[in-house]
Protein backbone atom coordinates (compact mmCIF):
# COMPACT_ATOMS: atom_id res chain seq x y z
CA UNK A 1 0.00 0.00 0.00
CA UNK A 2 1.75 3.73 -1.04
CA UNK A 3 1.65 5.72 1.82
CA UNK A 4 0.84 9.36 1.86
CA UNK A 5 4.26 11.12 2.24
CA UNK A 6 4.28 13.96 0.14
CA UNK A 7 1.24 17.07 0.41
CA UNK A 8 0.40 19.40 -2.32
CA UNK A 9 -0.87 22.93 -0.83
CA UNK A 10 -1.51 25.41 -3.36
CA UNK A 11 -1.27 28.74 -0.67
CA UNK A 12 -1.53 32.35 -1.23
CA UNK A 13 -1.19 33.57 1.87
CA UNK A 14 -5.35 33.99 1.75
CA UNK A 15 -7.21 33.03 4.82
CA UNK A 16 -8.96 30.23 2.52
CA UNK A 17 -5.30 29.21 1.64
CA UNK A 18 -4.27 29.37 5.26
CA UNK A 19 -6.64 27.42 6.48
CA UNK A 20 -5.86 24.45 4.40
CA UNK A 21 -1.77 24.58 5.29
CA UNK A 22 -2.82 24.15 8.86
CA UNK A 23 -4.87 21.51 8.03
CA UNK A 24 -1.96 19.79 5.92
CA UNK A 25 0.34 20.89 9.06
CA UNK A 26 -1.67 18.67 11.34
CA UNK A 27 -2.87 16.08 8.92
CA UNK A 28 1.02 15.59 8.95
CA UNK A 29 1.85 16.33 12.60
CA UNK A 30 5.09 14.72 13.77
CA UNK A 31 5.19 12.30 10.44
CA UNK A 32 9.12 12.46 9.74
CA UNK A 33 8.26 11.19 6.23
CA UNK A 34 5.72 13.97 5.27
CA UNK A 35 7.21 16.66 2.99
CA UNK A 36 4.31 19.28 2.77
CA UNK A 37 5.08 21.19 -0.82
CA UNK A 38 3.31 24.74 -0.70
CA UNK A 39 2.81 25.85 -4.60
CA UNK A 40 1.87 29.49 -5.50
CA UNK A 41 0.43 29.96 -9.14
CA UNK A 42 0.66 33.94 -10.17
CA UNK A 43 -0.10 35.64 -13.36
CA UNK A 44 2.32 37.70 -15.31
CA UNK A 45 1.20 40.91 -13.80
CA UNK A 46 1.97 39.58 -10.32
CA UNK A 47 5.61 39.75 -8.35
CA UNK A 48 6.22 35.75 -7.09
CA UNK A 49 5.73 35.89 -3.22
CA UNK A 50 9.29 33.81 -2.57
CA UNK A 51 10.53 35.57 0.29
CA UNK A 52 6.79 35.25 1.86
CA UNK A 53 6.87 31.67 1.49
CA UNK A 54 9.84 31.15 3.04
CA UNK A 55 8.56 33.39 5.57
CA UNK A 56 5.62 31.67 6.48
CA UNK A 57 7.51 28.31 6.26
CA UNK A 58 9.86 29.63 9.51
CA UNK A 59 6.61 30.56 11.26
CA UNK A 60 4.58 27.36 10.61
CA UNK A 61 7.99 25.71 12.42
CA UNK A 62 7.78 27.85 15.53
CA UNK A 63 4.03 27.51 15.37
CA UNK A 64 3.57 23.93 15.11
CA UNK A 65 6.29 22.31 17.41
CA UNK A 66 5.00 18.83 17.04
CA UNK A 67 5.30 18.93 13.81
CA UNK A 68 8.36 16.66 12.69
CA UNK A 69 7.98 17.04 8.70
CA UNK A 70 10.05 19.13 6.11
CA UNK A 71 8.37 22.00 4.28
CA UNK A 72 9.20 23.37 0.90
CA UNK A 73 7.72 25.63 -2.09
CA UNK A 74 7.47 26.00 -5.50
CA UNK A 75 6.29 28.77 -7.66
CA UNK A 76 4.53 28.75 -11.60
CA UNK A 77 2.99 31.33 -13.54
CA UNK A 78 0.25 30.77 -15.59
CA UNK A 79 -3.91 28.99 -15.12
CA UNK A 80 -4.55 28.15 -11.43
CA UNK A 81 -5.86 24.69 -11.77
CA UNK A 82 -3.42 23.57 -14.58
CA UNK A 83 -0.46 24.28 -12.96
CA UNK A 84 -1.40 23.02 -10.15
CA UNK A 85 -1.96 19.58 -11.83
CA UNK A 86 1.56 20.29 -13.70
CA UNK A 87 2.75 20.73 -9.89
CA UNK A 88 1.04 17.44 -8.56
CA UNK A 89 2.26 15.26 -11.60
CA UNK A 90 6.13 16.69 -11.54
CA UNK A 91 7.05 16.19 -7.80
CA UNK A 92 4.76 13.24 -7.87
CA UNK A 93 2.32 14.30 -5.07
CA UNK A 94 0.46 12.04 -3.22
CA UNK A 95 -2.69 14.23 -2.32
CA UNK A 96 -3.35 17.75 -2.81
CA UNK A 97 -5.02 19.83 -0.02
CA UNK A 98 -6.83 23.28 -1.13
CA UNK A 99 -8.70 25.15 0.44
CA UNK A 100 -12.22 26.58 -0.84
CA UNK A 101 -14.77 29.38 -0.03
CA UNK A 102 -17.56 27.39 -1.23
CA UNK A 103 -20.17 29.22 -2.77
CA UNK A 104 -24.33 29.52 -3.03
CA UNK A 105 -25.18 28.56 -6.43
CA UNK A 106 -24.85 25.84 -8.39
CA UNK A 107 -23.84 27.27 -11.42
CA UNK A 108 -20.38 29.56 -10.09
CA UNK A 109 -17.68 27.74 -10.29
CA UNK A 110 -14.82 28.12 -8.26
CA UNK A 111 -10.85 27.31 -8.69
CA UNK A 112 -11.02 24.32 -6.10
CA UNK A 113 -14.34 22.47 -7.63
CA UNK A 114 -12.81 22.89 -11.55
CA UNK A 115 -9.62 21.04 -9.80
CA UNK A 116 -11.30 18.00 -8.04
CA UNK A 117 -13.12 17.03 -10.84
CA UNK A 118 -10.00 17.45 -13.40
CA UNK A 119 -7.38 15.70 -10.90
CA UNK A 120 -6.65 12.07 -11.20
CA UNK A 121 -5.44 12.29 -7.62
CA UNK A 122 -6.74 12.31 -4.44
CA UNK A 123 -7.86 15.81 -3.28
CA UNK A 124 -9.36 17.34 0.45
CA UNK A 125 -11.15 20.41 -0.03
CA UNK A 126 -10.97 22.87 3.28
CA UNK A 127 -13.65 24.84 3.72
CA UNK A 128 -12.69 28.41 4.67
CA UNK A 129 -14.21 28.53 7.88
CA UNK A 130 -12.61 25.11 9.14
CA UNK A 131 -11.15 25.69 12.44
CA UNK A 132 -10.26 22.53 14.55
CA UNK A 133 -8.61 19.61 13.30
CA UNK A 134 -10.18 16.09 13.54
CA UNK A 135 -10.55 12.83 11.68
CA UNK A 136 -12.20 10.45 14.04
CA UNK A 137 -15.24 9.80 11.87
CA UNK A 138 -15.43 9.39 7.91
CA UNK A 139 -18.17 9.36 5.87
CA UNK A 140 -17.88 7.74 2.42
CA UNK A 141 -20.72 8.05 -0.13
CA UNK A 142 -21.34 5.29 -2.19
CA UNK A 143 -23.56 4.95 -5.26
CA UNK A 144 -25.58 2.28 -6.97
CA UNK A 145 -22.54 0.94 -9.54
CA UNK A 146 -19.67 -1.25 -8.25
CA UNK A 147 -16.59 0.49 -7.12
CA UNK A 148 -15.04 1.46 -10.22
CA UNK A 149 -10.99 0.70 -8.65
CA UNK A 150 -10.92 -0.70 -5.52
CA UNK A 151 -7.39 -0.07 -5.23
CA UNK A 152 -7.94 4.05 -4.37
CA UNK A 153 -9.62 2.84 -1.11
CA UNK A 154 -6.10 2.55 0.31
CA UNK A 155 -5.90 6.25 0.53
CA UNK A 156 -8.76 6.12 2.77
CA UNK A 157 -7.08 3.19 4.54
CA UNK A 158 -3.75 4.70 5.30
CA UNK A 159 -6.00 8.25 6.69
CA UNK A 160 -8.19 6.00 8.76
CA UNK A 161 -5.19 4.21 10.20
CA UNK A 162 -3.05 7.61 11.04
CA UNK A 163 -6.04 9.38 12.76
CA UNK A 164 -7.91 5.52 13.86
CA UNK A 165 -10.92 7.03 12.41
CA UNK A 166 -14.12 5.09 11.88
CA UNK A 167 -15.76 4.80 8.30
CA UNK A 168 -19.30 4.91 7.88
CA UNK A 169 -20.32 4.39 4.19
CA UNK A 170 -23.47 6.40 2.68
CA UNK A 171 -25.64 5.37 -0.23
CA UNK A 172 -28.62 7.90 -0.89
CA UNK A 173 -31.52 6.08 -2.30
CA UNK A 174 -33.15 8.68 -4.78
CA UNK A 175 -35.25 6.07 -6.45
CA UNK A 176 -37.58 3.89 -6.18
CA UNK A 177 -35.24 0.53 -5.98
CA UNK A 178 -34.00 -2.12 -3.77
CA UNK A 179 -30.98 -1.69 -1.77
CA UNK A 180 -28.33 -3.61 -0.34
CA UNK A 181 -29.39 -6.52 -1.46
CA UNK A 182 -28.17 -6.71 -5.27
CA UNK A 183 -25.12 -8.60 -6.45
CA UNK A 184 -23.28 -5.22 -7.09
CA UNK A 185 -24.19 -4.06 -2.92
CA UNK A 186 -22.42 -7.12 -2.55
CA UNK A 187 -19.69 -6.98 -4.18
CA UNK A 188 -19.05 -3.58 -3.12
CA UNK A 189 -19.37 -4.66 0.43
CA UNK A 190 -17.26 -7.39 0.02
CA UNK A 191 -14.44 -4.44 -1.44
CA UNK A 192 -15.02 -2.52 1.58
CA UNK A 193 -14.39 -5.07 3.98
CA UNK A 194 -11.44 -6.08 2.45
CA UNK A 195 -9.72 -2.89 1.84
CA UNK A 196 -10.61 -0.87 5.18
CA UNK A 197 -9.93 -3.73 7.28
CA UNK A 198 -11.86 -3.02 10.92
CA UNK A 199 -12.06 0.81 10.51
CA UNK A 200 -15.02 0.18 7.94
CA UNK A 201 -18.01 0.38 10.54
CA UNK A 202 -20.93 0.02 8.63
CA UNK A 203 -23.31 1.02 5.43
CA UNK A 204 -26.02 2.96 5.50
CA UNK A 205 -29.18 3.08 2.77
CA UNK A 206 -31.27 6.37 3.06
CA UNK A 207 -33.83 7.49 1.02
CA UNK A 208 -34.03 11.03 -0.17
CA UNK A 209 -34.72 12.63 -3.02
CA UNK A 210 -32.28 15.23 -2.92
CA UNK A 211 -29.08 12.81 -2.67
CA UNK A 212 -27.25 16.06 -1.46
CA UNK A 213 -29.24 17.45 1.29
CA UNK A 214 -29.62 13.83 2.26
CA UNK A 215 -25.58 13.32 2.67
CA UNK A 216 -24.86 16.61 4.07
CA UNK A 217 -27.69 15.73 7.04
CA UNK A 218 -26.20 12.43 7.39
CA UNK A 219 -23.15 14.64 8.36
CA UNK A 220 -24.52 16.83 10.70
CA UNK A 221 -26.88 13.91 12.72
CA UNK A 222 -23.30 11.91 13.09
CA UNK A 223 -21.17 14.71 13.15
CA UNK A 224 -18.84 13.55 10.62
CA UNK A 225 -15.61 15.24 10.39
CA UNK A 226 -14.50 14.23 6.64
CA UNK A 227 -16.71 13.47 3.60
CA UNK A 228 -15.54 11.02 0.96
CA UNK A 229 -16.11 10.78 -2.48
CA UNK A 230 -15.33 8.35 -5.09
CA UNK A 231 -15.55 10.71 -7.97
CA UNK A 232 -17.35 9.19 -11.51
CA UNK A 233 -15.91 11.39 -13.82
CA UNK A 234 -12.62 9.08 -14.55
CA UNK A 235 -14.33 6.04 -14.28
CA UNK A 236 -13.36 3.24 -16.40
CA UNK A 237 -15.47 -0.24 -15.83
CA UNK A 238 -18.78 1.91 -15.36
CA UNK A 239 -20.07 5.03 -17.37
CA UNK A 240 -18.40 8.25 -16.64
CA UNK A 241 -20.54 10.79 -15.12
CA UNK A 242 -19.92 14.63 -15.93
CA UNK A 243 -19.02 15.09 -11.87
CA UNK A 244 -21.84 17.27 -11.01
CA UNK A 245 -22.34 15.73 -7.43
CA UNK A 246 -18.59 16.30 -7.47
CA UNK A 247 -18.76 19.52 -7.63
CA UNK A 248 -21.63 20.53 -6.03
CA UNK A 249 -20.11 18.59 -2.64
CA UNK A 250 -17.19 21.00 -3.45
CA UNK A 251 -19.02 23.88 -3.35
CA UNK A 252 -21.43 23.65 -0.60
CA UNK A 253 -19.68 21.21 2.18
CA UNK A 254 -18.87 22.47 4.98
CA UNK A 255 -16.67 19.92 6.72
CA UNK A 256 -13.64 18.78 4.43
CA UNK A 257 -14.11 17.06 1.78
CA UNK A 258 -12.15 14.03 0.19
CA UNK A 259 -12.44 12.71 -3.31
CA UNK A 260 -10.60 10.03 -3.97
CA UNK A 261 -9.37 9.24 -7.79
Amino acid sequence: MKDITKILVPFDLSTTTESALEYAVNFASDDKTIEILLTHIYTSEEAPIQKKLEDRIEKIKKDYPLFRGTLNWALKSGDLVENILKTQKEHQADIIIMGTKGSDTETTLTNTSKLVVKADCPVIAIPENTREFGIKKIALVLGKNEIDDASVLEVLLDIARRFHSEVHVLTICNENESYGYSEVDEKNESTLEYYLENFYSHHTFQENADIEKGIFDYINDKEIDLLAILPRNHAKKNKPSEGRLTKLLTLHTEVPLLTID
